[in-house]
């Protein structure tokens, strides 16, 4: 009897530490309680801190807030010109209501998943294989917009959708491997002639510079030595002036006599000649009569 009032004490204590255990909740700040009542959920979620509940009555659903990324594995979807290409993408969520995010879907992550996948065909299926590899950016922007869309009623926001690879058909990829190639060719020849015409330029503008420089260095030295002749000139012809100048004063100085003196010495150079012939000056008499004062 003793024994069997142990074995009862022992698990009505057992009873009473997993009661209390489901009686008290710790909540994150980044997390929320949804509380089932009999049945009926609570109007308010719980938390975040301590939250009572009544054991065996009340049933919880705890429900992260945080932002949450998830990834959609590659999905073969078809182009609008019929061209297989594999995407794959991030999608980004984060709960607004738990309450809904509880009541208005049984799994939203998983059905967000394939409607992630669904749309993705959808929006894929509308584009062009050109557009899809070169537009990104516009796609992330269509599939957010239609995945929030779908799970704005289920209490969900998708914040961004991020496409992270896509592979086109093995044709297409040589295709476009042949196509950079080309480019690249193209890139470079236009670089090699625009490089030709840029040194071909700046050889005519250093010859054009050159012979200006040579020109003005040709003006100037014409004008250095034009400078030079005439100050040449002016000091010869002023140095012969000066001469004419010293002659003529000399001259006023010198008598008749001495002038005619001057000549005989003059003639008699002339006798001294080898010549045979003897000049006679028509004033030889009349400078005779002035020396010897005959006439």
């Amino acid at each position: 009897m003793q024994y069997l009032l142990y074995c009862t004490f022992g698990g009505l204590l057992i009873f009473g530490f997993i009661a209390i255990v489901n009686m008290i909740r710790i909540v994150p700040e980044y997390q929320r309680l949804v509380v089932f009542r009999l049945g009926r959920v609570l109007s308010t979620p719980k938390g975040p801190g301590i939250v009572l509940l009544i054991p065996f009555v009340d049933i919880p659903k705890m429900v992260d807030l945080r932002e949450q990324i998830r990834e959609v594995p590659h999905q073969v979807s078809i182009t609008k010109d019929n061209a297989p290409i594999s995407i794959d993408f991030l999608w980004y969520y984060k709960v607004l209501d738990p309450g809904q995010s509880v009541l208005a879907v049984q799994n939203f992550e998983l059905s967000a998943a394939g409607i992630a996948a669904t749309t993705l065909r959808a929006v894929i299926g509308g584009i062009p294989l050109d557009d899809v590899l070169s537009e990104r950016e516009h796609i992330n922007t269509m599939l957010r917009t239609r995945l929030d869309e779908i799970t704005e009623r289920w209490g969900v926001k998708v914040t961004n959708v991020e496409i992270r690879e896509i592979i086109p058909p093995k044709d297409v990829q040589e295709a476009m491997n042949r196509q950079m190639t080309a480019e690249r060719i193209r890139r470079a020849v236009v670089t090699e002639s625009t490089g030709t015409r840029e040194a071909a330029i700046n050889v005519a503008e250093g010859e054009k510079q050159s012979a200006i420089l040579r020109a003005e260095g040709q003006k100037q030295s014409a004008i250095l030595a034009a400078e030079g002749e005439r100050q040449a000139q002016a000091l010869r012809a002023q140095g012969y002036a000066d001469a004419l100048t010293n002659i003529f004063n000399s001259a006023k100085l010198v008598d008749q006599n001495t002038m005619t003196l001057q000549y005989f010495e003059a003639l008699k150079s002339i006798g001294n000649g080898a010549s045979t012939k003897y000049i006679f000056p028509l004033e030889f008499t009349s400078m005779v009569e002035k020396i010897t004062g005959k006439k």
